[in-house]
């Protein structure tokens, strides 16, 4: 009888949490269309970035894929083409890890594209083990980081003829947990026992916040903005736990995630509300500005530092 009552309790709890979160959940409400814009989203083959790079479909933009997997890719381009009739939505391939394919892709953009009004990036991986790229960077953070930091700055001087433009990077609460540790950026000090998957991934969603913050002083004046935001807790495939008790954990905590649909509204809001119109360096949870959950997220001089560190590991300098 006391495991019933405690039974009911549970889903009573789980319950009424899922109809807050429900209620409390940011939608973009923008009606805004795109017609004649020129919209990159990457990742954009699933998940946050697949419902995105939709929305953005339905707005009449044109909507390029830059996404790893090219089956995943072409499908999901077929698959929007098809939902919402606009046949102006392309996949180009594009790998993070490489920073070869991230200059490969920026300068195919460069030769095709006459404008780029948004650029997205949203593609992240969470659960990676402690191995280094063909660049020699930590995947996670080159993925994460090292790859849209590269892809953004090779694609500013579009985005900066095309302004207004935009420019937004998912990423997480996560950040209040981050730090940012100069000589240890690609877990150099860590061992196969000390490295954190969760430590790397916080580290690199604080990261696309500071990478915000100093685009926005670069940026001043040019009439391209840059804001970052945290999606949610979303049921995507990105959290692919290798743990058998998280496993066990995760279907019934899965049941209070977001939807991918609900994921994306943030990012879409960003992309096109006249409400950010010459905002930047501002940090978005369901489509409301949020205050950041760390004082190192503020910090400009180590937004400065974490860039020049940047640039000179991806070859920009």
């Amino acid at each position: 009888m006391m495991f019933i009552i405690l039974l009911v309790l549970v889903v009573f709890i789980f319950v009424n949490i899922k109809v807050y979160y429900k209620l409390t959940t940011g939608i973009c409400k923008c009606s805004n269309h795109l017609v004649g814009k020129v919209t990159i989203v990457t990742g954009g083959n699933k998940g946050i970035g697949y419902e995105t790079a939709k929305n953005l479909a339905e707005r009449g933009a044109r909507v390029i894929l830059a996404c790893r997997n090219e089956g995943l890719g072409i499908a999901a381009r077929d698959k929007i083409i098809k939902a919402t009739g606009n046949t102006d939505v392309h996949y180009r391939q594009l790998d993070l890890s490489s920073l070869a394919s991230v200059r490969a892709f920026a300068d195919g953009v460069i030769k095709t594209e006459k404008r780029l009004d948004i650029l997205i990036n949203n593609a992240g991986v969470f659960e990676v083990d402690n191995v280094k790229t063909e660049d020699g960077l930590l995947l996670a953070v080159q993925t994460n980081h090292f790859g849209p930091f590269l892809l953004t700055n090779l694609l500013l001087p579009l985005l900066k003829t095309s302004a207004p433009s935009r420019i937004i990077n998912v990423s997480s609460r996560a950040h209040g947990n981050g730090k940012v540790q100069f000589d240890n950026l690609n877990a150099e000090k860590e061992t196969k026992e000390s490295y954190s998957i969760l430590n790397v991934y916080s580290n690199t969603k604080l990261f696309n916040i500071l990478m915000t913050v100093e685009l926005t002083q670069r940026l001043e004046g040019t009439g391209v903005t840059a804001n970052s935001l945290h999606p949610g807790v979303v049921e995507t495939e990105i959290i692919q736990l290798k743990s058998i008790w998280a496993r066990m954990l995760l279907p019934p905590v899965k049941y209070l995630f977001k939807d991918s649909w609900e994921g994306a509204q943030t990012s879409i809001y960003l992309a096109v509300s006249r409400e950010v119109d010459g905002v930047s360096g501002k940090y978005y949870v369901d489509c409301k500005e949020t205050k950041v959950l760390t004082p190192l997220a503020e910090d400009k001089n180590l937004a400065r530092k974490l860039w020049e560190v940047s640039e000179k590991l991806v070859g920009l300098k």
